[in-house]
């Protein structure tokens, strides 16, 4: 079979790290989160990892421009190539999802799913205030709850519009939720 190119998305605090780190064993493709391929490419030194430090370090966010060149560049990698890939954290807009299917189509591939995750906000934030982080305040977590329902409602939306949503229950024990989600790709797939 070929290997999986699949997006994971969900609320904050809605097991999309555990599930992430679960699905790459699995069906061993690579985890490719957004800050991570951001970090690579500023310390790899690229054009690309150099224009976005340039904008980090003025204290701004990087532009699609060079967060989908970045993405290109990581997706034309011989690993991604071989072992399918994780998307975490991209694409974020529909604008990024337009971007990321030019991207595979031009390197002769699709995407196979996206996985969404889904958890009641009210169970997220629970889950956010029992971590005990000191950023995870009741009045920050609702604002990155409000943000991400504001950006992702039409990014499921083109998901579900190409027939590649699966939007999953992600109550219940990490175990199985993951059945669901293997379940999910599994359908996608075939």
């Amino acid at each position: 079979m070929a290997p999986l190119r699949m997006v994971i998305l969900g609320r904050q605090g809605s097991g999309k790290g555990t599930q992430s780190e679960r699905l790459v064993q699995t069906f061993g493709c690579v985890h490719l989160s957004t800050g991570d391929v951001l970090r690579a490419a500023v310390a790899a030194g690229t054009e690309l990892g150099r224009q976005a430090k340039a904008v980090m370090d003025s204290g701004g966010l990087v532009g699609d421009d060079i967060m989908n060149g970045i993405v290109r560049d990581r997706l034309a990698g011989a690993d991604i190539a071989a072992g399918g890939v994780l998307l975490d954290g991209f694409p974020r807009t529909s604008d990024q999802a337009d971007a990321l299917e030019a991207i595979l189509d031009g390197l002769g591939h699709r995407l196979d799913v996206a996985v969404n995750i889904d958890v009641p906000i009210e169970v997220v934030t629970a889950r956010m205030l029992d971590r005990g982080r000191s950023d995870d305040t009741l009045e920050a977590i609702q604002r990155r709850l409000e943000l991400y329902e504001e950006q992702t409602a039409p990014l499921l939306d083109w998901f579900d519009a190409r027939g590649l949503l699966a939007t999953i229950d992600g109550v219940g024990t990490p175990d199985e939720v993951f059945d669901r989600v293997v379940a999910a790709v599994e359908r996608h797939r075939s």
